[in-house]
């Protein structure tokens, strides 16, 4: 008599030849104080780390080496909120970032250098049209929303061909996580914008599917760091 088969559940394994990647949102930037504006780097808003978004960078750094990965790379932007962010992770492991302009944030055209917050804390028309229509390029001068999606594509693409079957930390910005949830889901749209500052987003990038993992993890963070009240990017 044959022994009767038995198929157990198994856990997620990565496809051979797939590349995982761990968004990390910057910690939180310096304020935007009125009348005066964020130095430009490439036409951004370059705001430095505030001491809080400091202090997010090392737990969230922390809890990336508790996890006892392997991470092969870090990737960071043109911005410095970035690479601050990505300092305390880069030291502990012994790497150099590396910069892939395309994943830099969503071009804010006229409302750069700090503007698009006051815009939205005191309820522009324009702003509020915004997230109605759920579209970044309502802002005059904005990034137009297929050359940012197809930006953000080609970032995350030539990252996965770097590293086949390898681990990856990508410090990046709330708009871009937002942008690489849609194109790994399907959706359209704010979906996923406003990841919290120093949460975790984990994507899985195969040759013919993005599979996401989690999104928006701030399990590393206290309640303080972690609230509805963030601004979108």
């Amino acid at each position: 008599m044959s022994e009767t088969r038995k198929f157990p559940q198994t856990r997620f394994a990565p496809p051979p030849g797939a590349t995982e990647i761990l968004l990390v949102r910057h910690g939180e930037s310096a304020a935007h104080v009125e009348g005066e504006s964020f130095g430009l780097v490439g036409g951004h808003g370059d705001p430095p780390l505030a001491p809080i978004g400091v202090e997010q960078a090392e737990l969230a750094a922390q809890r990336l080496l508790d996890t006892g990965e392997n991470i092969a790379a870090i990737y960071v932007t043109t911005l410095q909120r970035t690479v601050q962010t990505a300092a305390p992770l880069a030291e502990r492991l012994g790497l150099d970032p590396i910069v892939e302009a395309d994943l830099r944030e969503v071009f804010l055209g006229d409302w750069e250098g700090g503007e698009f917050r006051r815009r939205v804390a005191d309820g522009d028309p324009i702003a509020l049209l915004m997230y109605v229509e759920q579209r970044w390029d309502v802002i005059p001068g904005g990034e137009p929303a297929h050359q940012f999606r197809n930006r953000v594509q080609r970032g995350i693409e030539r990252i996965a061909a770097a590293h086949p079957d390898e681990l990856v930390v990508a410090v990046v910005h709330g708009g871009v996580i937002g942008e690489i949830m849609n194109l790994a889901t399907g959706s359209t749209g704010f979906a996923f914008t406003g990841a919290d500052n120093a949460s975790i987003t984990h994507v899985v990038v195969t040759a013919d599917r993005w599979v996401v993992r989690c999104w928006n993890d701030t399990s590393h963070l206290s309640p303080t760091f972690s609230t509805a009240a963030q601004p979108l990017i």
